[in-house]
């Protein structure tokens, strides 16, 4: 079974049933061998608030060094997202092999009358997916109530009911103590039951559960918003009876203070979970599309409130900021409570009302109704999510205020604005057109009769459903070819496509998209910048601008892999530092802890003192510093220093690190890595290392935009050797300008690793087969090579850029 046809079966099974429960889903289980016992299981129920919860609790037990597995709902693109183990999606593997285990069983009841729905069989999969990856502990959010949720078919050890409202009165009852009875059924056996419930919600949450720990500002868990620290965080102080916490979080809002109390008490009853370690979990817990703050000038914030007590609560968010104007992008479902919502939210000095892509959008004109006669000063119909963003954007100043809301649908194609890569494809033969074509789950006829076409220029990107069909007519019309996904059953979301066709097709296609509807003239610009068309790339001075630069590795630490205690003496190093830069070196990288397998970690303050006085040595040298390091407080003292770059191969995994490097405008590495320092007993599975490499560090490199920094001072690392085998390294390697899909520089790293024992070359004695690698990075668009043997690369590189300038008259 291919993964498009195994994703349709899921997403074409129907939403709902006339008897909910949890007896389709327990069946489902058993039909499977009930995989899903084993882990502990933690379900977090609610009316609003539920997602953050169950967001901050799975970040703080992760923090605590558990496997843990995080099922939430809804999802904004793909389906797999609503599955997590250690914050990474299923597989397209693993979501296929599921299928195949349990259609049988899912046709059988379906003829019988008793099809199961999506949530079911998702539910199903995600504690399938929970039981065979071993997790210590799975987060669930429960979906509709509690009593016969699916996710009910677990017993909890702990679970919580963040909030009480009127909702899906027709399944849970009529009244705010009736729902909060069918909530409250989520209780653990043999703990309390964690509620930021009050009133009649909370006395009927106690009649139900029996022992309750309470949560709110004179709860059991006292919990304190303290307010913005910066645009995209906040500050809680967290109490409960024997501990405290003060924390920044990555979520702006007061509720937002309740809901980490909530995670920190169900944290606390499964796992050994210390202040410090919740306080580090929760600032990472970031959870998209809620109160999201995309950039600072102007403030530009995702947010899918999608009825009026969200809105009243994004309301009082939104307070927290001063701002000229407020400009407001908003698309809704036809069956909320529009006028409610544009009464809750602050009156916006412009609006421009739109219509995401789904049948339940409702129309554009009526919306206009509504902020018009909500007192909006100026309201604009735009059909289409990205067209609404892009004239709000171009619209605002820097001390506006830009915000996108009224559904989650919104919000997900908005956010495509961020996060959407046009991925250049090197296409020299049938086989690799084969290939582009298969990664985009096109169907075997379609890969037969589209793979003699696609050598040449290819662009693999996602689109919406309606931009598809235009899209592919409007390739054809101009002789060029475009193939699009067979995943096709997402009632919202994005299809891959892949357009093939000369670079004057492509020009003259960007031409005919300009000033069409649904976002398509959006779509267009970035396809220019993709190829290079029609556009004139800034430059900053920085060396990779002209060719692809060269780092030199120095390494002032005992224990590093290849050359460790050869220059931990500041002499020796700043010597070595300088022969680099007579070698062609044009940035020295200083790293003072080693992240080969099983080094021992460094503190702050060693590694201040090893890394620190070697950069005020080699600052004024005739070339960039940059500093290797995995902790903020290095970062900024090496600033500090001298060093002019941050590099960090966890991929920000210390909060802090993007907020220093956008404090001093430094350009920042974010490398993609699964461990550092390397496990080698870590396995991990790609269905295709360069898409998910590019899916994941999409996510890392929003986070370093959204805390400031421009897109050409990020640049992305692969990770070579970091959770990747050798033909996975091979592969990222040959593919390096797939990369530059995400608009930043790329640095390759390949220096004397073991991923050269597949060709007999570790270690690389010589350097010899590090060489050759350099040549094809540079070949492949590298902007940045990162080397010990400075000479010897920097002559590979150059070599590699003569043969593609073409020119050898000299």
């Amino acid at each position: 079974m291919r993964y498009d046809e195994a994703a349709n079966f899921l997403l074409d099974l129907r939403r709902y049933r006339p008897k909910p429960g949890t007896d389709s889903t327990a069946d489902l289980l058993s039909a499977l061998g009930d995989p899903h016992e084993g882990p502990t299981y933690v379900q977090v129920a609610g009316s609003n608030g539920k997602g953050s919860t169950a967001r901050l609790t799975a970040s703080a037990l992760r923090e605590a060094g558990l496997d843990v597995g995080l099922y939430t709902s809804p999802h904004f693109d793909d389906v797999r997202e609503r599955v997590t183990v250690n914050d990474r999606q299923m597989s397209k593997a693993a979501l296929t092999e599921f299928v195949e285990a349990v259609r049988p069983r899912v046709n059988e009841r379906a003829a019988n009358g008793d099809a199961p729905t999506f949530f079911e069989v998702v539910t199903a999969m995600a504690l399938w997916q929970f039981g065979r990856e071993d997790v210590d502990v799975a987060v669930l959010e429960v979906g509709i109530g509690g009593k016969l949720d699916a996710t009910s078919v677990v017993d909890p050890a702990a679970s919580a009911v963040t909030s009480v409202t009127l909702e899906h009165t027709g399944v849970l009852g009529d009244t705010i103590a009736e729902i909060a009875r069918d909530k409250a059924h989520v209780a653990p056996a043999d703990a309390p039951l964690v509620t930021a419930t009050t009133g009649e919600a909370l006395d009927a949450v106690r009649e139900q559960a029996g022992d309750v720990l309470t949560v709110g500002a004179d709860g059991d868990v006292r919990v304190a918003y303290e307010g913005r620290t910066n645009h995209t965080e906040a500050a809680v102080s967290l109490a409960g009876a024997d501990w405290s916490v003060d924390a920044k979080i990555p979520l702006l809002g007061s509720y937002q203070a309740e809901n980490a109390g909530v995670a920190a008490a169900l944290a606390r009853q499964v796992a050994d979970v210390d202040e410090a370690t919740l306080a580090r979990g929760f600032r990472k817990a970031y959870w998209p599309g809620r109160f999201e703050v995309m950039g600072a000038d102007p403030v530009t914030v995702l947010d899918g409130a999608h009825n009026t007590g969200a809105c009243e609560a994004l309301a009082e968010t939104i307070g927290e900021f001063d701002y000229d104007r407020l400009l407001c992008v908003f698309g809704a479902m036809h069956d909320k409570d529009h006028r409610g919502m544009a009464a809750a939210l602050p009156t916006p000095d412009r609006a421009w009302v739109c219509e995401p892509d789904s049948e339940r959008s409702e129309d554009a004109d009526v919306l206009a109704t509504v902020f018009e006669d909500a007192g909006a000063d100026d309201t604009t119909v735009k059909r289409s999510v990205e067209a609404a963003v892009e004239a709000a954007l171009d619209a605002a100043d820097e001390d506006d205020f830009v915000l996108v809301t009224g559904s989650l649908f919104t919000v997900a194609e908005a956010r495509a604005r961020w996060t959407r890569t046009n991925v250049t494809k090197q296409v020299r033969d049938i086989e690799e057109a084969r290939e582009t074509l298969e990664g985009a789950h096109v169907t075997p006829p379609g890969v037969w009769r589209m793979r003699g076409k696609g050598v040449h220029r290819v662009v693999q990107t996602r689109v919406q459903k309606r931009q598809a069909q235009y899209l592919k007519e409007e390739m054809l019309s101009l002789g060029g070819e475009c193939s699009l996904s067979g995943l096709n059953s997402q009632p919202r979301g994005t299809l891959d496509a892949v357009l093939m066709g000369t670079l004057a097709q492509f020009k003259r296609l960007c031409e005919k998209l300009d000033g069409q509807p649904y976002g398509l003239s959006v779509f267009a610009d970035d396809l220019r910048e993709t190829l290079g068309i029609q556009t004139d790339p800034e430059t900053h001075g920085y060396p990779w601008e002209d060719g692809t630069a060269v780092m030199g590795i120095l390494n002032v630490t005992p224990d590093s892999f290849h050359d460790g205690g050869e220059y931990e003496a500041v002499e020796d190093a700043v010597a070595r530092a300088e022969a680099m830069v007579d070698a062609g070196a044009d940035v020295i990288d200083v790293g003072g802890e080693s992240t080969r397998p099983g080094a021992d970690p460094v503190s702050v303050a060693d590694e201040i003192d090893r890394v620190v006085p070697v950069i005020e040595r080699i600052a004024d040298l005739d070339a960039l510093v940059s500093v290797d390091t995995r902790k903020a407080e290095v970062g900024r003292r090496a600033l500090e220093a001298g060093a002019d770059i941050l590099n960090d191969v966890t991929g920000l995994e210390d909060p802090e690190m993007r907020f220093v490097a956008a404090e001093h405008g430094a350009p920042l590495v974010v490398m993609h890595s699964i461990d550092a320092p390397v496990d080698p007993s870590t396995e991990t599975h790609y269905d295709d290392v360069v898409g998910d490499v590019l899916a994941e560090l999409t996510e890392r490199v929003l986070l370093a935009e959204k805390a400031g920094l421009p897109r050409e001072k990020i640049i992305v690392d692969p990770g070579l050797g970091f959770g990747k085998d050798a033909g996975e390294s091979f592969e990222l390697l040959d593919r390096t300008d797939e990369f530059h899909a995400l608009g930043c520089p790329v640095l390759i790293g390949h220096s004397h690793k073991s991923m050269f024992d597949a060709v007999d070359r570790y270690p690389d004695d010589g350097g010899y087969a590090t060489a050759a690698a350099s040549a094809i990075a540079a070949d492949r668009g590298a902007d940045i090579v990162r080397v010990h043997d400075v000479a010897e690369n920097a002559a590979a590189v150059r070599v590699a850029e003569r043969t593609r300038e073409g020119d050898r008259d000299d």
